[in-house]
């Protein structure tokens, strides 16, 4: 049984952890990816601002076992969003959790007045690149804003009802 939350200080080590456990697996752990953000430990922090949401996910016993967030892209246009820091442990994968979660983000996105939303990845993340396609996000060609993730080598945006 999973349940989601929006995240609190308390939750910070842990995304963390999760965050730097996940992203090892698929060679994302060099320069050029979200492992070395400087929000990666103050994460309740880092989306606290306006446009912003994160939340976590969290397993019967209480333990955080991933988490995604919204915020506005860096460098992009008024009313594009970027969906970030998306990764569950293993134990929470392929139940529908990623999904569910990734649903309720774009609400939220769209609620906090967002009108597209944009994501990066890489490819090997299989799984994650399906969840995308299949909730309408399309492919890119190239980068939009100014993320700072240039080990990433896919992006994709969906328009936000």
């Amino acid at each position: 049984m999973f349940t989601s939350r929006p995240i609190r200080p308390e939750d910070d080590a842990a995304v963390a952890a999760v965050i730097r456990a996940v992203m090892p697996e698929f060679g994302a752990d060099g320069p050029g990816f979200a492992i070395h953000d400087p929000e990666v430990g103050h994460m309740s922090a880092a989306y606290g601002i306006p446009g912003a949401a994160y939340f976590v996910v969290t397993d019967a016993t209480g333990r955080v076992v991933g988490g995604a967030g919204v915020a506005p892209l860096a460098g992009g246009e008024p009313g594009v969003c970027e969906l970030r820091k998306m990764y569950f442990l293993p134990e929470a994968r392929g139940q529908g959790v990623g999904e569910a979660l990734l649903r309720h983000c774009l609400a939220v996105a769209g609620a906090l007045g967002h009108r597209t939303c944009y994501l990066e990845t890489l490819t090997g993340m299989d799984q994650a690149i399906r969840l995308y396609r299949k909730l309408g996000f399309r492919t890119l060609c190239a980068p939009l804003g100014h993320t700072g993730h240039g080990g990433c080598d896919q992006w994709f945006a969906r328009e936000l009802p």
